[in-house]
């Protein structure tokens, strides 16, 4: 029977009415330990970390809650969402035969430090807080994805940005004396740890007095690798929500029940006891790191751009798609997988299995639109090292370059479907020169570099992959440029 709707929004004066329904936190929140600061509270983060922290709390753990923190004015959304809800939110979990619905508690204030940083300083320099992670998406990273360096022309750097306040959080700490902490990227990219190292060192240099040697001697910058589909909230989610188990919530989270965390044991101070949670501590992230980032991420990319050509609103439905599917096994196996090393306690066969799962799920409907943000960021990150590889490997490139060339044709297409990218007016410039001479799309060095169009092989095969998706659409295309990596003389995917 679907619940009777509160009268209310969810809040703590109202959990014990929802006990019947959904599971609501057992722990008093207001004897929490305010130990974690999290910059970027969106779904992805209030879907991972929050919910491991969580259980924690429910398994007795007083030791560890978390301070959201938003650091753009768009952040203003989620502090007016969850503070009039004492800052517990709903987690909708949803299988491919079941849902499970949790309140959770585990962030108990939210600081919007724009345009007024100092409540969230105080909360970086207070020695109770132990861990500052981070969720910013991966163009929130002032650093060159090449050469690593802290890049202080970046649109994210700067006093205002998520590295120049936690720069000066760490320093107001450093003058009061206390000690250092940890900081854990919880971002897809490649050495996350070191990039939020090297990003925080690079706006520490600008404060001087000694900062950036204390950071260096005192923080600690873990890689990891984390994981869990989590798509946009939709307004049909809170319907849900309200008419099946009777919660009022302003901003649930949606997600689905695979999750995965690995990080570096490597912690300034104390940590929580991830060993009683299914989290994966490792003196080295990074193998995982490049699993996840060269198959599930670069999986979704690919995928995306060439469903939104053919109209297509969410993964589960672009799987349905006899070519599509095809599409997404032949590139995980026959043009990524390949060229990955060995990780240990890994099976990459049953790892690109668990992937094709979860796309397919088709309860979960994550959004293509959501997929497609921030080309031009992802890209270079995800499925760029796997054409580099292949092509000196002599392997086979023509998924991945027809998955450049649907991300070209999208970018050349109606204004108002483009997704939000940090280089779009630039994506969008060389797609439209591109309508007349291909090479035009591959000029375009922040995103390709300059050893990539200088590769014959690869040019020709954008080319051809970007004709065929032109002349034939995107159906035709995709078995053109299967039928090209057949001839290669690779062996069939599963």
């Amino acid at each position: 029977m679907p619940a009777e709707p509160l009268d209310t929004l969810l809040q703590s004066q109202s959990l014990h009415r929802l006990r019947a329904s959904v599971a609501v936190p057992t722990y008093d929140r207001s004897h929490l330990q305010r130990s974690i600061v999290h910059i970027g509270v969106g779904g992805f983060h209030r879907s991972h970390l929050a919910t491991y922290i969580h259980e924690l709390c429910q398994a007795g753990h007083r030791d560890w809650s978390i301070t959201g923190a938003g650091v753009l004015p768009s952040d203003q959304a989620i502090a007016d969402a969850l503070k009039p809800q004492d800052y517990l939110y709903t987690l909708i979990v949803r299988g491919p035969q079941s849902t499970e619905v949790e309140v959770i508690g585990s962030i108990v204030d939210f600081v919007h430090a724009s345009p007024h940083p100092d409540r969230l300083l105080a909360s970086i320099a207070d020695p109770a807080t132990q861990i500052v992670s981070l969720t910013i998406t991966e163009g929130g990273y002032p650093v060159d994805d090449i050469s690593g360096d802290y890049l202080s022309t970046s649109p994210t750097a700067g006093p205002a940005s998520a590295f120049g306040i936690l720069a000066a959080g760490l320093q107001q700490r450093y003058q009061s004396g206390h000690s250092g902490l940890t900081v854990i990227s919880c971002d897809n990219i490649p050495s996350n740890g070191s990039v939020a190292r090297a990003a925080t060192l690079g706006e520490a240099h600008s404060l001087g007095g000694g900062l950036a040697d204390w950071i260096a001697d005192s923080v600690a910058f873990p890689n990891s690798m984390v994981d869990r589909i989590t798509p946009a909230t939709t307004d049909s989610d809170r319907a849900w929500l309200a008419a099946h188990k009777g919660v009022n919530d302003n901003w649930p989270v949606v997600t689905e029940s695979f999750r995965q965390w690995v990080i570096e044991d490597n912690f300034a101070a104390g940590r929580p006891p991830f060993e009683q949670l299914d989290v994966l501590t490792t003196a080295d992230a990074k193998p995982y790191e490049l699993m996840k980032l060269r198959l599930l991420n670069a999986g979704h990319s690919c995928l995306a751009y060439l469903a939104a050509l053919k109209g297509i609103e969410t993964i589960g439905a672009a799987m349905t798609c006899p070519e599509l599917h095809d599409f997404t096994a032949n590139f995980l196996n026959r043009e990524a997988r390949p060229v990955l090393p060995p990780i240990a306690g890994i099976d990459l066969d049953q790892y690109v299995a668990s992937i094709i799962a979860r796309f397919s799920n088709a309860s979960i409907g994550d959004q293509i639109s959501r997929l497609c943000l921030d080309g031009s960021v992802k890209f270079p990150k995800f499925l760029l090292p796997t054409v580099r590889a292949q092509l000196e490997a002599g392997g086979p490139i023509g998924l991945s370059a027809l998955a450049l060339a649907g991300w070209c044709e999208y970018l050349a297409g109606p204004p108002e479907r483009l997704a939000s990218d940090p280089m779009l007016d630039l994506g969008v410039s060389h797609a439209r020169r591109a309508q007349h001479n291909s090479a035009a799309f591959l000029d375009f060095p922040e995103v390709f570099g300059d050893d990539l169009p200088r590769s014959q092989r690869f040019s020709d095969a954008f080319d051809q992959a970007l004709r065929s998706l032109r002349e034939r659409g995107v159906e035709s295309a995709i078995y053109e440029a299967l039928k090209g990596d057949r001839d290669l003389g690779d062996r069939p995917a599963d």
